[in-house]
C-alpha cells in the first residue's frame, strides 16, 4: 500500500523553494485494547471527577491550570494558549547545514519523509546534493499548531526529516554518577575488546523483530478462534557473575560459533 501524505509544505533553502509532501517514517505497531464491562462487554468510557466528592465534571467547567507550588495554580484559558501558538506556516526553512558529528543520537526524535510535490527536478537535485556533501541540514518548521526543529538528510535517494529534541528536553552525559569502585585491569579490557571483535557484524533489521507483539498477537489470534493457547512462564534471573567469568563465556561461545560456521 503506497505511504499517504500527512502534509504539505515548501522547503526553503534561501531565496529557492522546493514544494514537498511530508509521510511518516515509522509506524505504530503497539497492540492497544479497549476497556470494557466485565458484564456486558461494552465498552467504558473515561470522564474527570472530581477526586474529593467523586462527582462527575462536565467538560465546559474543565479548566487548565500550571502548578507553581503545592495546591497553587496559575489558570490560563483556552483564549490565552491560543495566543501562544506560533502562526501557521507551510516553509520549512533550512538554517544552515551541519556535519552529522555534531548531533548525538538523543537529539534525535521522530522520522519523516520529505517527498516531492511537483518539482521532481529541483527535489532530486537538491537530494543528491545533500548526500555528496554529506551534511545534515537543520530546518525549523511550523506543523498543527507547534514549531519543530529537524534535521534533514538523504537517505535512499529521498530527503529525510527528523524532528529534534529541544535544549533543556537532553541529559547530557556529564550529569551522570561517576563510575565507582577499581579501576578496570588489562586483562578485563582487552577481554572487553575481544568480545567487540568477535561480535562485530552487519545490522540486518529482520534480526530485531518484536517479539513480545509478535506473541502477543498469535496468542489473541488463537484464542479469537475458540482455541486456550498455553503461556510459557518467565524464566527468573539469576544473579549476575563476575565480569571476568562474563566475558570469558561470551567469548567462548562466540570462537565456536565462528569455528561452525568456517567449517
Amino acid at each position: 500500500m503506497p505511504a499517504r501524505a500527512i502534509w504539505k509544505g515548501k522547503l526553503k533553502l534561501g531565496s529557492t523553494t522546493i514544494p514537498v509532501n511530508l509521510y511518516s517514517a515509522v509506524v505504530d505497531k503497539t497492540v492497544h485494547f479497549h476497556i470494557l464491562e466485565e458484564r456486558t462487554k461494552s465498552r467504558v468510557k473515561q470522564h474527570m471527577v472530581n477526586p474529593e466528592t467523586n462527582d462527575e465534571v462536565p467538560n465546559e467547567e474543565v479548566q487548565k491550570g500550571y502548578q507553581v507550588e503545592p495546591g497553587v495554580f496559575v489558570i490560563l484559558t483556552a483564549e490565552e494558549l491560543e495566543k501562544f501558538e506560533p502562526e501557521p506556516s507551510r516553509d520549512i526553512e533550512v538554517l544552515r547545514f551541519v556535519s552529522p558529528a555534531q548531533i548525538s543520537s538523543q537529539w534525535y526524535d521522530r522520522p519523516y519523509y520529505l517527498g516531492p510535490d511537483g518539482d521532481v527536478k529541483a527535489y532530486f537535485a537538491f537530494v543528491d546534493a545533500l548526500a555528496d556533501q554529506q551534511k545534515i541540514g537543520i530546518a525549523r518548521w511550523v506543523m498543527r499548531g507547534k514549531e519543530y526543529v529537524g534535521g534533514l538528510t538523504a537517505n535512499d535517494g529521498y530527503l529525510t526529516l527528523v524532528t529534534l529534541r529541544h535544549v533543556g528536553e537532553v541529559v547530557s552525559a556529564d550529569e551522570l554518577p561517576e563510575p565507582e569502585g577499581r579501576a578496570l585491569d588489562k586483562k578485563e579490557l582487552a577481554m572487553a575488546r575481544q568480545l567487540v571483535e568477535l561480535l562485530e557484524g552487519e545490522f540486518d533489521p529482520a534480526e530485531f523483530s518484536d517479539e513480545y507483539r509478535e506473541r502477543l498477537v498469535d496468542f489473541i489470534e488463537k484464542k479469537a478462534k475458540g482455541k486456550r493457547p498455553k503461556l510459557q512462564a518467565v524464566r527468573s534471573k539469576r544473579s549476575s557473575p563476575s565480569l571476568e567469568k562474563t566475558l570469558s563465556k561470551s567469548i567462548e561461545v562466540l570462537k565456536k560459533q565462528k569455528e561452525k560456521r568456517a567449517a
